[in-house]
């Protein structure tokens, strides 16, 4: 029943205005950096992209049955993250039934994300998505994949998944910080042709979410 719900959230896009959530975990990281992003990112989507999001995204927690109202959760931060049992499993459910989890680590998040990812799918390990993956194709083509917005360490960026029936259900963006490049303009003071490559690269997420 689940599925079939979510599959009824994903295809009534063209009828009335759709809500995607940002994740509000435990463990101490600040699951609320960003503030600006998501609702910039869903401005652009809708101003350039045919789509109908509330402009003011929802917050939704891992454990609740809430999590089946949004076809899109998205997720930041910069410190610890930890999933209890109830979390994980509601969170695999929701996976696994048509939902969608985009984990963006915005500095400092890798090392324990990565555990609690794995704690979700123990036998189904995050693999690097190659840049012919059609997230990185449409609306907006990405060649090289994952666009480098903030430089941290200075390593490429990687965008990482977990696939369940060959069907993408969670992205995780490391060393990249698209969120930062949705922010307003004057928080990081971003040149305008970054921002737009985050924006793009976001835009593309959404429409995979919505196209698949």
């Amino acid at each position: 029943m689940k599925r079939i719900y979510l599959i009824l959230l994903l295809t009534s896009i063209s009828s009335f205005s759709q809500e995607i959530a940002l994740l509000k975990y435990s463990g101490g990281g600040d699951w609320y950096a960003n503030p600006t992003s998501l609702p910039n990112l869903i401005k652009y989507s809708n101003a350039n992209n045919n789509t109908r999001i509330n402009t003011k995204p929802a917050t939704v927690e891992p454990g609740s049955p809430d999590l089946f109202s949004y076809p899109f959760i998205h997720m930041t931060g910069h410190g610890n993250v930890t999933f209890n049992n109830t979390e994980v499993s509601n969170l695999k459910k929701y996976l696994s039934a048509g939902g969608f989890l985009h984990i963006d680590d915005n500095y400092g998040m890798d090392q324990y994300i990565r555990k609690e990812i794995k704690k979700i799918f123990p036998s189904n390990p995050l693999s690097e998505i190659p840049a012919s993956h059609i997230i990185f194709q449409k609306p907006y083509l990405f060649s090289s994949g994952l666009p480098k917005i903030h430089e941290h360490d200075g390593n490429r960026p990687q965008a990482f998944g977990i696939f369940v029936e060959n069907r993408l259900v969670l992205l995780y963006t490391f060393e990249s910080d698209l969120g930062n490049g949705w922010e307003d303009p004057e928080v990081h003071n971003d040149p305008a042709a970054v921002r737009e490559k985050a924006l793009k690269m976001g835009a593309n997420i959404i429409n995979y979410i919505f196209s698949n």
